[in-house]
């Protein structure tokens, strides 16, 4: 057992090294779960604030162009 446990860690040490030398730095976020109780009301009130706001053209049009960078169809 102690001897997979050290195999995989040296696996992701080669990994993360690999990585540093490609230029990529590893980054660890928090984001909202939203599996979590009262996400879908914060959501929707979040929206609702947005609705019809000056700003809901460009916030969407912002989303739709990351949307279609990271997704391309």
């Amino acid at each position: 057992m102690a001897r997979a446990t050290a195999r995989q860690e040296s696996k992701f040490a080669r990994y993360r090294q690999n990585k540093r030398r490609q230029g990529m730095k590893l980054l660890r976020i928090w984001v909202p779960d939203p599996n979590a109780p009262g996400f879908a009301e914060e959501v929707s009130r979040q929206a609702s604030l947005l609705r019809d706001a000056a700003e809901e053209d460009e916030v969407l049009e912002f989303i739709e162009a990351a949307a279609k960078e990271t997704w391309a169809e």
